[in-house]
């Protein structure tokens, strides 16, 4: 299973990518959270999600996904037709988290969220580099791969209490529950500190009570 590292990093269609930043600068930064963007949206698009936290004096910065999608199948294929996307996306993040260290900025006050595929991607890569995050909010989203690959045990490390929020659909046309179920089971045995919320007939969007949850979270790490 492939980990992003520093050492020999992967290089593919994202890390020719911009990204774009909001907020404080990470210096003055209480916290920082990276904003993951869905299949056909942009860094852009998902930048603004920011102005519906309570998180003033955060650092917020989002990746461009090459041709606004991070990998070209459904997040439930086998993850090696999901090649080059998908590594480039975990070493997209990496390269971020570890930017933010070099600066003074520890990865538990680092936020990592996305919605949708992007919820899907930053959900792999906490699964795959587990650690103490600040916290991993996905909205609308799960471990990538077919059925074989989403095991537990293929999994290792610790997460060491990281908060883990997961609201999606009970109908969602895109990111079925039992994938959310799964991706709960791969967190709780790495340690996370899970909260899963189910919405009927939400579909595939955000609401308020799942930004309220995310609240929690950001509120947490303003604590520390």
């Amino acid at each position: 299973m492939f980990k992003a590292n520093k050492e020999n990093p992967f290089e593919g269609p994202h890390q020719k990518s911009r990204t774009v930043t909001a907020g404080v600068e990470p210096e003055k930064a209480d916290g920082a959270i990276i904003l993951i963007h869905g299949r056909g949206a942009t860094a852009t698009s998902i930048l603004p999600l920011a102005h519906e936290f309570k998180a003033d004096n955060f650092h917020f910065v989002a990746p461009q996904a090459s041709g606004n999608t991070w990998y070209p199948y459904s997040f439930m294929a086998p993850s090696k037709n999901n090649q080059p996307g998908l590594s480039s996306g975990l070493q997209a993040i990496f390269n971020i988290v570890a930017n933010l260290e070099e600066i003074g900025m520890p990865k538990e006050k680092i936020i990592i969220l996305g919605f949708s595929q992007g919820a899907c991607l930053a959900t792999e890569f906490v699964a795959r580099h587990p650690t103490r995050y600040g916290g991993l909010i996905a909205f609308s989203g799960g471990i990538i791969g077919d059925g074989d690959s989403v095991n537990p045990k293929n999994y290792t490390g610790s997460l060491e209490g990281t908060p883990y929020f997961v609201g999606c659909s009970d109908n969602d046309a895109h990111i079925p529950v039992e994938r959310v179920e799964e991706s709960v089971t791969v967190m709780e045995k790495l340690g996370a500190s899970v909260n899963k919320q189910i919405y009927p007939g939400m579909g595939h969007t955000i609401i308020r009570d799942e930004i309220e949850e995310a609240h929690k979270i950001i509120n947490q790490v303003k604590s520390l």
